[in-house]
């Protein structure tokens, strides 16, 4: 077997010979080992590090993130009379959930025959008190609004959104920075002064300086199969923690599920979601995408089958008593053998709500088999996770600092899916309504000034993956994340002795892995800080899935499996403490952070 001058000299089979099979593998992978070349090579980065270019850019608003939340913070804040900027880590209109999602719900109070207070009402009802009704009611009063701009933009005429996003920002001028990171926020003299990132296309570092910034980067996961969240790494929300904003809804578990059969063909198993024209949902509010599912699987060992009208039971048709408490009066929507809808997937046997049935042409086979968790793991509930707001407009406590859409922890439908099409509609209000305010805050105040020596800190840490000589490849490394996090008995159905044995897992890659991040490229210098965002959202995830000793909505403990309304009529918050540990605090349902 030969070798290089990059080799160590030792060969695969001596590898294999002293550290033992499966083991022998995995300690290869850690250290870059080829199995096809049998070499152990070092970090050698492909790019030239001294000649690595810098931007620096100056606007009054910069929105961060191109799915529905960032577009119209772009547009409302640009017609607030200040000067905008978009940056994002995707494409206009193609970013995040955004092209996933296929119904958008509007409230017409002169045809629905619920009013607004009955309808806050009832989505209290079915999310157990832990929505924020402030917000409930927002998004149903603003949502008819928004969807009157996406039809004069052309949204409702494509399966593809780039062209309807791309319209008002074109009338606008909005200039727009695609497919760059952002990977710092920038705060100066305790308010927001801008944001840091780099290029995925060239060697290029980007200063954004900034007045304000609104948040628009959506939720995250750990990278699963089966649901379009791949390029969703809580890149804002870490960003957000690491400057002292305060983060919730860590405990809540999204419920979004795959099917047995190709459970990784996320186009498929999703029944041709991507090939249809959006359309506009009603009011009908349920209790969907909890953890039922998983714990029939859980305590029955088997997938799990489910159908309109009934909670999902086991694959034999078998209900199993016990597990996650459903509110009176709501009932399971989700498709029998496929993903409940949730805001983007189809009825039973349908096209997905007010989507105008399937493409010409026919759309792509209908995935079969029963139903399987954990295809998007490491995300909660949409609107339940992200930054703690400080009021109705999105203000983080970092003066300055913004977010709207997945990135605002607003509890919006609280710790349970409620309403098809909501979390479409709920980000494009909570867009607009927020960058205002964030436009308003700008008219006030100067642009920052940012030291040379903080835009100096920032650089070397952003680059810091590409200059180490040898370290973990962040592959391997969010693949031991995601074998200690995506398994259902920790991550959804979860009791205090393995939410420990996860955390000490978490905390060993925190610690010791995650400051060893290696890169080659800009390619795997964008997994290192993804990797890196994941691991911190993980031992958010833990430490509040172990702090919240109850079990309600979508978050279940096997050890208390009862609701607890004496000591748990709370949101939990995060925060990072002047030690630079992680804390958190409880917070009573319907009050403001002080």
């Amino acid at each position: 077997m030969g070798t290089s001058q990059n080799s160590t000299n030792l060969s695969r089979r001596k590898f294999m010979t002293i550290a033992g099979g499966a083991a022998g593998i995995a300690a290869m992978a850690a250290m870059g080992i080829s199995a096809e070349r049998g070499e152990c090579r070092v970090n050698i980065p492909k790019i030239d590090l001294d000649k690595i270019k810098y931007a620096e850019n100056e606007t009054d608003v910069l929105v961060v993130g191109s799915g529905i939340a960032g577009l119209f913070a772009a547009v409302k804040a640009h017609d607030a009379g200040v000067r905008v900027m978009m940056v994002s880590k995707g494409r206009l209109g193609s970013s995040g959930q955004t092209p996933f999602a296929k119904g958008i719900f509007a409230y017409d109070a002169a045809k629905e025959k619920i009013s607004l207070d009955e309808f806050v009402e009832k989505v209290s009802r079915s999310a157990i008190g832990t929505n924020n009704p402030v917000f409930t009611r927002q998004m149903a009063e603003h949502s008819l609004d928004r969807v009157k701009d996406l039809k004069a933009w052309g949204f409702f005429d494509s399966p593809l959104y780039f062209n309807s996003f791309s319209k008002p920002m074109e009338e606008r001028k909005i200039p727009v920075v695609e497919r760059v990171m952002i990977t710092h926020l920038i705060k100066e003299n305790g308010k927001i002064a801008g944001a840091a990132g780099f290029s995925f296309d060239e060697a290029k570092v980007y200063i954004f300086k900034a007045k304000t910034v609104v948040l628009c980067s959506g939720a995250g996961g750990f990278k699963p199969n089966g649901f379009p969240i791949c390029d969703l790494t809580h890149d804002g929300t870490v960003m957000a923690y690491n400057i002292g904003a305060k983060v919730t809804g860590k405990e809540w578990n999204d419920g979004h599920s795959g099917q047995t059969t190709n459970p990784a063909a996320c186009y498929d198993g999703w029944h041709g979601m991507f090939d249809r024209n959006p359309g506009v949902t009603g009011v009908e509010v349920h209790h969907d995408l909890g953890v039922d599912s998983n714990y029939q699987a859980y305590m029955g060992g088997n997938p799990v089958s489910g159908g309109p009208g009934a909670p999902p039971g086991r694959i034999t048709g078998e209900q199993i008593s016990g597990g996650p408490h459903r509110p009176a009066g709501f009932q399971d929507h989700g498709p029998k053998g496929g993903p409940p809808p949730g805001g983007h997937g189809p009825r039973h046997g349908g096209p997905p709500p007010g989507g105008g049935g399937p493409p010409k042409g026919g759309g792509p086979a209908r995935m079969g088999g029963a139903s399987v968790g954990g295809s998007s793991a490491g995300m909660s509930i949409h609107k339940s996770e992200g930054l703690v707001p400080m009021n109705d407009k999105g203000a983080s406590n970092i003066p300055g600092l913004y977010a709207a859409g997945d990135a605002l922890g607003s509890h919006m439908a609280g710790a349970i899916y409620t309403q098809i099409g909501s979390s479409l509609a709920g980000s494009a209000v909570q867009g607009a309504i927020v960058s205002e305010a964030a436009a308003e805050y700008a008219k006030g105040i100067a642009l920052p000034k940012i030291s040379r020596a903080t835009i100096k800190t920032i650089e070397e840490e952003i680059l810091a993956p590409l200059k180490r000589k040898a370290g973990y490849g962040p592959a391997w490394v969010t693949q031991t994340l995601q074998g200690i996090m995506i398994p259902n008995f920790v991550l959804y159905i979860k009791k205090e002795s393995l939410l420990k044995a996860a955390l000490a897992y978490i905390e060993e890659l925190r610690d010791h892995h995650m400051p060893m991040l290696r890169a080659a490229d800009l390619h795997e210098l964008r997994l290192a800080h993804e990797t890196a965002n994941m691991i911190i959202n993980a031992e958010m995830k833990l430490k509040a899935s172990l702090m919240r000793k109850e079990s309600r909505c979508s978050h279940f403990r096997l050890d208390y499996p009862e609701i607890d309304t004496t000591n748990w009529n709370a949101w939990i918050n995060i925060y990072k403490g002047s030690d630079g540990t992680m804390k958190l605090e409880k917070k009573p349902f319907g009050t403001w952070p002080s």
